[in-house]
């Protein structure tokens, strides 16, 4: 099974969402809450493929995902399992 990493906020709705997908696949995964962090967020931002400062980022196997937006579209595609096998 792939590494998952999602950063998040506790109230932030698109990060309830990306990680309500990846409940119902049964996807173990890391949260990292960088709420008001902003040496996590910098972190994160870093890391990250693009530099984005939003919540949620999600990384499967140290490769940068995206946001909610971009999960959501790798799982309509159909590309999201394989990413997570």
């Amino acid at each position: 099974m792939a590494k998952v990493e999602i950063y998040t906020w506790r109230a932030c709705p698109f990060c309830v969402r990306a990680k309500q997908l990846l409940d119902r696949k049964g996807v173990e995964y890391v949260e990292h809450v960088i709420d008001g962090d902003e040496a996590a967020r910098e972190a994160m931002a870093a890391r990250g493929s693009d530099g984005r400062r939003s919540v949620p980022q999600i990384f499967i196997d140290d490769q940068h995902v995206g946001g909610c937006d971009a999960l959501h579209a790798l799982e309509r595609s159909g590309r999201l399992d394989a990413l997570l096998a």
